[in-house]
């Protein structure tokens, strides 16, 4: 690949699913890896958006009795938790499921997300996002607490609160969740490296660098 062609990765991820913090966190290990041996590379990470609940109003309901429905019962609950805190826990993540009280519709986050894309790299919003959700309990789907997260991320409050009080890329978004799953996309995080290769799940650091370095010598 041009050096001076950056690569692009398309994280298709969901802010409620535990494993796309993790997910983040193993791909950013697998670039410094995949740096190491190319100085050179630059790398743009693009969000797109995935419905887990689709079906949850913009209210919300209940987080635990809807996982317990879920999983067939709340030991089953508790052993998933543990099993993404045993995995988090590598890479500095603690995961605090207890405090999570909203089991929340992800439409306007997504959204939100989009927005801040058109302006740069939306990582740092992403990351603070999955943190509000995973580490402080709050919810993600009441638009006031997603304006407050993104003006803890330096974004303008006025151009925030317009944006989401609108309908402005409703119907934009939602393509862009069929078209993910039009490719083939069914469960999150999923990765999409320059157009050729996708990768499900939060995979092993030394695999993702594996499979960005496969893509690297497929486009030079």
């Amino acid at each position: 690949m041009n050096p001076s062609q950056p690569l692009t990765i398309e994280i298709v991820s969901d802010v409620v699913c535990p494993w796309c913090f993790i997910g983040l966190r193993r791909l950013d290990l697998a670039l410094e890896a995949v740096r190491r041996r190319h100085p050179d590379i630059r790398c743009i990470k693009r969000w797109r958006p995935f419905f887990l609940n689709p079906s949850v109003s913009p209210e919300g309901e209940p987080y635990l009795p809807h996982l317990v429905k879920k999983f067939g019962g709340p030991e089953r609950v508790q052993a998933a938790f543990q099993h993404v805190r045993d995995a988090g826990a590598a890479y500095g993540l603690d995961y605090r499921f207890e405090d999570i009280k909203v089991l929340v519709n992800t439409f306007q986050a997504h959204r939100l997300i989009h927005w801040a894309q058109q302006s740069g790299d939306a990582q740092i919003l992403v990351e603070r996002l999955l943190i509000g959700q995973f580490q402080r309990g709050e919810n993600l789907g009441d638009e006031a607490v997603l304006a407050k997260i993104a003006v803890e991320c330096s974004y303008r409050e006025t151009a925030i609160v317009e944006y989401l009080n609108s309908d402005e890329d409703n119907q934009l978004v939602q393509e862009q969740e069929r078209e993910s799953r039009a490719w083939g996309v069914t469960a999150v995080p999923t990765f999409i490296v320059g157009r050729k290769l996708m990768l499900a799940g939060a995979e092993d650091p030394m695999l993702f660098a594996e499979a960005i370095e496969r893509v690297l010598v497929m486009g030079s």
